[in-house]
């Protein structure tokens, strides 16, 4: 699952983002309005934690921009201001929750899993398909029953197809969803043939065969039967 981290106090953003790449999410990280304008405009994301405080710009006006360019991605807006027009404007615009500054991680965290499973998955506590159970929460998936032990890359693949059934994903899109911005200087994308190849294999030995197809010179796709 891929963050768009945007927070201009740089001692919060660097124990957020350290908690966060705990956590296994890739993050991405914008100090101010400008940078993190241009990482929307650009780049997809699963969520985005943002200040409204900026020293360029107000979070406000970045998740309006956001939203007038049909992102999909999540918003959970963080900031000190207690103002209950901020919070108001902030869900009106369609931000999903608001968290106030100072906060613990263990909650910042629950947040951004609801929010991703309201997103991309109905606000499903359990994920099925075909012969997949996945439990997002304890990050566990299951084929006929039994444990598939699986990367956290490959488990992010998983989800990344999952989250997107029946659509053709390419190879830029999903490297750069599973390594946000060092996906730039990545010589090829010969990586996720071999994290796609694994995953495959380790379906197949558990009898979920035909699940991932490649669509030559485009990307893969996830075959709803």
């Amino acid at each position: 699952m891929k963050i768009l981290l945007v927070e201009d106090e740089t001692a919060l953003r660097t124990v957020l983002l350290g908690s966060l790449k705990q956590a296994g999410y890739v993050v991405e990280e914008a100090a101010d309005f400008a940078q993190a304008q241009e990482k929307i405009m650009l780049y997809q994301y699963d969520c985005v934690l943002l200040d409204l405080t900026l020293p360029d710009g107000t979070g406000l006006d970045l998740l309006r921009s956001l939203k007038a360019a049909g992102s999909a991605a999540g918003v959970l807006i963080i900031t000190a201001r207690d103002a209950l027009d901020d919070k108001i404007a902030g869900l009106d615009l369609g931000a999903d929750d608001y968290l106030i500054k100072p906060f613990h991680l263990s909650e910042l965290n629950a947040r951004l899993r609801a929010i991703i499973r309201r997103r991309q998955f109905n606000g499903h506590q359990q994920i099925v398909f075909r012969d997949l159970l996945v439990l997002p929460e304890l990050a566990e998936v299951h084929v006929h029953g039994e444990p598939l032990t699986l990367t956290r890359k490959e488990y992010d693949l998983l989800l990344y197809l999952l989250a997107n059934p029946g659509r053709v994903l390419t190879k830029e899109a999903i490297a750069e969803h599973l390594c946000g911005d060092a996906v730039d200087s990545a010589d090829s994308f010969d990586f996720i043939y071999t994290h796609l190849k694994n995953l495959r294999r380790k379906m197949q030995e558990k009898g979920a065969d035909n699940y991932i197809s490649t669509m030559y010179g485009v990307g893969y796709k996830l075959n709803n039967g």
